[in-house]
């Protein structure tokens, strides 16, 4: 048996030009498949082959675990029982016990052959992909070889690529043999078949047919520094220019608009708006929101958004057609943008004003002349009169130290209490979490502080909402979601 395996190695070595090691590692794991399947529970096992001899051995495996979390037999050892084995055994460290490893000939040559070829052919397909990633290239030009349930198979030179439905251009209708050209969204390792995602939606596409476009981006004469899409109907890229001399939206429009419609034709039609990118957020949304002219726009840092007022007459094309210049430039910049008329502006103005001033009066125990005084003063929260430094309160002259001290104490007290209240209302949303197997009162809190007070809230989580909301691993957030569904499954197997 011993000799089989060499010859074997040898030749297919030779057939398939690979290195001999290549073929032990495969044929290793093609014993170890083939010796795993003794055993009714999925269990680790390592088959070791002589390089020399052809003879080999196997070898089942366990990780160290302290004795308080060995749960799984299968794949664990507990740390007490490993060190009756070995005195040097530490969690974390990989126990092996010798098993008697299956005879090469019940496996049948045929069947390691397959597994080899496998593992070379995936060598194989590696090593292209390695070779396309080392050029650099972000775009994939090739023909669309097949399509399979609504998806492309895209070739190019001897690499493969997945251009999915959703991530074509849509009513766009690209056939069998068709040229194509798509922007590589990401690299799946894992996949079976073609590793190299393709996207036609995603904003760097657009990106990236400019820069071929436009030699002065690549130059570093011209930064496009934003993109948003529209996949199909319309674009909007912001664009900076890094030389005085050259224009930005001149140069990416070109000579009679010849290099935007190369794009624009690449991208069936897409329109695309070429936008001045500036530093100051006000004027760039100003920029975004072309050909509507903006009257003014009043900037909320804290919730990022802005109140962009227009003339009347201007209102519909700042929105656009199904809202889709306000989207476009909201994505743009980065901004929530809430389009107005002037008469809009100003009643809400007035709305603001009459909430503030009931703030005040209601928090501070005020009457309205000095509630009033706060509002006109720019004061728009309780933080804001409790914490301001007390050299800008003094300057309002309608307040001495006294009045403008005990404002501010007044605020601080008011905080607190909201503070408390809010402590409390938490607790008691989370009493309904707490109960649950597995749940710990500081997340049941956290959930609670963002909305999450009941089991069946947290049953419609998924694992990625639930990881970002309290920062835990996929793991735990998957079986406490389903901890949080048990009972649906038992109302659903009561009714069947």
């Amino acid at each position: 048996m011993s000799r089989d395996i060499l010859l074997l190695v040898e030749a297919l070595s030779r057939e398939k030009n690979v290195a001999k090691d290549t073929v032990f590692l495969a044929l290793e794991l093609a014993l170890a498949s083939a010796t795993k399947k003794r055993f009714k529970d999925e269990v680790d096992v390592r088959v070791e082959i002589d390089r020399e001899s052809g003879d080999y051995n196997a070898f089942r495996r366990w990780t160290v675990v302290p004795d308080e979390e060995h749960e799984e037999p299968a794949h664990q050892i507990a740390i007490t029982d490993a060190l009756a084995e070995d005195v040097e055994a530490k969690v974390g460290d990989v126990h092996e016990e010798p098993l008697e490893a299956e005879e090469f000939g019940r496996i049948g040559a045929q069947a390691a052959k397959q597994v080899i070829l496998q593992k070379i052919r995936d060598a194989e397909r590696e090593q292209i992909l390695n070779d396309f990633l080392e050029r650099g290239e972000s775009l994939v030009t090739g023909t669309v070889k097949r399509a399979e349930r609504g998806n492309l198979i895209v070739e190019s030179g001897r690499v493969e690529a997945l251009l999915p439905r959703d991530q074509l251009i849509p009513k766009e209708n690209l056939r069998v043999s068709d040229r194509v050209r798509a922007y590589i969204q990401k690299i799946d390792r894992q996949a079976r078949g073609p590793q190299l995602i393709l996207s036609r939606v995603a904003p760097e596409f657009l990106v990236k047919l400019f820069e071929l476009e436009v030699p002065e981006i690549e130059e570093g004469l011209l930064e496009i520094r934003a993109a948003a899409r529209d996949p199909g109907l319309r674009a909007k890229i912001a664009v900076k220019s890094n030389d005085p001399r050259v224009d930005p939206v001149g140069t990416c429009v070109g000579m009679r608009g010849s290099r935007v419609q190369a794009v624009t034709q690449e991208l069936a039609g897409e329109r695309v708006d070429i936008i001045l990118w500036s530093a100051d957020a006000a004027q760039f949304v100003i920029n975004a929101l072309a050909p509507a002219e903006v009257s003014s726009i009043v900037v909320d840092e804290e919730r990022r958004s802005m109140d962009v007022v227009v003339e009347e007459d201007q209102l519909a094309l700042a929105i656009g057609k199904g809202g889709q210049n306000v989207r476009l430039a909201s994505e743009l910049t980065g901004w929530q943008l809430n389009i107005m008329t002037v008469e809009q502006r100003e009643q809400k103005s007035v709305e603001e004003t009459t909430g503030l001033r009931a703030l005040f009066m209601e928090k501070l125990d005020v009457d309205e002349e000095v509630a009033e005084i706060l509002v006109q003063e720019g004061f728009t929260s309780l933080d804001e009169v409790a914490y301001v430094p007390l050299n800008e309160m003094l300057e309002i002259d309608a307040f001495d130290e006294e009045t403008v001290n005990e404002l501010r104490r007044r605020a601080r007290n008011a905080l607190l209490t909201e503070a408390i209240q809010s402590e409390e209302k938490v607790e008691h949303a989370a009493e309904d979490l707490q109960v649950m197997d597995g749940m710990d009162n500081e997340t049941a809190r956290v959930l609670a502080a963002k909305g999450i007070t009941t089991m069946d809230a947290l049953a419609d989580l998924d694992t990625e909402e639930l990881t970002e909301m309290t920062g835990m691993d996929a793991d735990r957030a998957s079986k406490l979601i389903m901890t949080a569904r048990a009972p649906w499954f038992k109302e659903s197997q009561a009714s069947a």
